[in-house]
């Protein structure tokens, strides 16, 4: 179960590993050369390689690996009235959030004759997995084809695994539809990567892959990257810290960590107070509620990754926090929302008693696609401007050129660099 570590009075320059906070570390040389060879066996096979893989790994037989428009509209009468009615809701509320983060071009004055602007434009072709196995990620289709479809990416792939029918689960092919993608693949794991990664016969090749998955997956897409495919951030397993003050509902804060230490036995889970009776009564509530918990397996595993820390205040919790740099941050606390403003290092931020972390990873609106492993101190979550590129411009009139080039030719003579200084001074002795 949940290791306790008093840490009273010991945070500051030492690691988290020194703490005790280091987060489970896998040996992947061996999955690294079995990737590989999958990626390799798709990039010279196509569709044979992923077919062959399909039914090794995943032990169906599959013909024809896009998914048909007869199978979209089937489906959509396999998924509850509930259901789409909580999926729709949801989807409204992501589209609002992330609509809001488009920005309009606005050119800068920058002197007399010289204006800059820069210009969000789509990237074309785009590649998204739905892992479905224990639990078929719709919600995670909806993170991501809400804001490709946003940003006005002209391709949008979706690969996602088969069940042991050849069948997609039902409510990703109602989500994909709610959203308009139609791109549709049968496929999964490393497989899948390389499909979208280098195409085949079927499966469009993309410029950039998102999307969570399991080992082979993660390893798949940081591998890719060495061909010049881009991937959303760096992943590694769902991790989840609650700071939790004297008055935190002991029966809350044990349904957050296990909300989290369900999704799998590498999962890691913090929870960090300065009360000792709270860490005592989260614990035994852990115990209780674990119980009658469906996925009691996988969270047991996952448990002895987790720790309970003791701080000494307010101040030291935030020094841990922002250390630690959860993908998750829940602040069950009574100033949550002042102490909110010193979070620097987190994925995703929940408020208060009523704010828990499966609320951001169905329907407030904020994306659930965000760093872990501690890559929340340089990436962000996923956005609309994931799905886009910046590009600048710049124009300048006769007068502008002879405003700031005397400034350009001085600093490439300084740089050695006199093909640059020529290309101003011809023009303004023209």
């Amino acid at each position: 179960m949940m290791q306790i570590l008093d840490l009273r009075n010991k945070i500051g320059d030492s690691s988290l590993k020194t703490m005790g906070l280091g987060r489970p570390i896998n040996d992947d040389r061996d999955l690294e050369k079995t990737v590989i060879k999958i990626l390799n066996k798709v990039k010279d096979r196509g569709d044979k390689a992923i077919k062959s893989f399909t039914k090794l790994l995943d032990e169906v037989t599959i013909k024809k690996l896009q998914v048909s428009p007869q199978e979209i509209q089937e489906a959509d009468g396999l998924v509850s009235e509930e259901l789409k009615q909580a999926i729709k809701l949801a989807a409204s509320n992501i589209r609002k959030f992330h609509e809001a983060q488009v920005l309009k071009s606005t050119p800068i004055q920058m002197t007399t004759g010289v204006e800059c602007w820069s210009k969000s434009v789509a990237i074309n072709r785009v590649g998204l997995y739905i892992p479905a196995g224990s639990a078929p990620l719709f919600s995670s289709l909806l993170m991501l084809g809400i804001p490709a479809v946003i940003a006005g990416c002209e391709q949008i792939v979706l690969c996602t695994p088969p069940d042991k029918n050849g069948k997609v689960h039902p409510a990703i092919l109602f989500t994909a539809s709610l959203i308009g993608l139609t791109s549709i693949y049968k496929c999964g794991g490393a497989q899948a990567i390389a499909g979208m990664a280098y195409g085949t016969e079927s499966i469009p090749w993309v410029h950039k892959i998102f999307g969570p998955g399991n080992r082979f997956v993660t390893m798949a897409k940081q591998l890719v990257q060495k061909d010049g495919i881009s991937i959303d951030m760096p992943a590694g397993p769902t991790e989840l810290l609650v700071y939790a003050d004297k008055d935190a509902n002991p029966v809350y804060v044990a349904a957050d960590l296990l909300s989290q230490a369900e999704h799998g036995a590498d999962s890691q889970v913090v929870l960090v107070s300065y009360s000792e009776s709270v860490l005592r009564n989260v614990k035994l509530e852990l115990d209780k509620q674990l119980e009658t918990l469906p996925r009691k397996e996988i969270a047991e595993k996952s448990l002895p990754n987790s720790k309970a820390v003791l701080v000494l205040d307010d101040e030291e919790a935030m020094k841990l926090i922002n250390a630690y740099a959860p993908e998750h941050l829940i602040l069950n606390c009574a100033n949550a929302d002042a102490l909110a403003e010193k979070v620097i290092n987190a994925g995703s931020v929940f408020l208060g008693n009523y704010s828990p972390e499966s609320a951001g990873d169905y329907a407030t609106g904020t994306n659930h696609v965000l760093p872990t492993n501690g890559y929340a101190k340089s990436y962000s979550g996923v956005s609309v401007d994931s799905f886009v590129k910046k590009i600048s411009y710049q124009k300048l009139t006769e007068e502008g050129l002879k405003n700031i080039g005397p400034a350009i030719e001085l600093m490439a003579a300084a740089e050695g660099l006199e093909g640059h200084k020529r290309a101003v001074t011809y023009r303004i002795n023209k």
